[in-house]
């Protein structure tokens, strides 16, 4: 099983509108190290939700439900969508300044590759910022 981080800003497409939606298709992706890691994505592999540019913070956990499709969001260019699907919220948020914070989680793509919308993290990243969640 691989472990991911998709950002999203709560404007365009929030954790509490997948919850409702009960699932997505992550479409819109326009970069290519981005685009790598969504087709690299496997059925049943579990996904940080993250808010960007307002709450800043880690809201709950996904899984991969459809893997790398042709993105129907794309009018040019070669570019993959994923279905996403909810699990569950996180007890609290884990924000920005929390992970920026833990040494541990110094060489994720959210602290170094700040503009990444999508990025793989190692299991013992995505199992802290679990706890750091409240969720274990």
């Amino acid at each position: 099983m691989n472990y991911w981080l998709v950002k999203s800003e709560p404007s365009t497409y929030s954790w509490e509108q997948l919850m409702k939606d009960k699932q997505t298709c992550w479409d819109g992706v326009r970069n290519f190290a981005a685009r790598i890691h969504l087709r690299a994505m496997n059925k049943r592999d579990l996904v940080l939700f993250y808010h960007s540019n307002t709450d800043m913070a880690v809201m709950g956990i996904a899984k991969v439900k459809k893997t790398a499709y042709p993105d129907p969001s794309a009018t040019e260019g070669d570019w993959s969508a994923v279905d996403l699907v909810p699990v569950k919220a996180l007890k609290t948020p884990v924000s920005l300044v929390n992970i920026k914070a833990e040494k541990k989680l110094q060489n994720i793509g959210l602290v170094r590759i700040g503009r990444l919308s999508v990025m793989p993290l190692t299991e013992p990243e995505y199992q802290l910022i679990l706890e750091m969640g409240g969720v274990k």
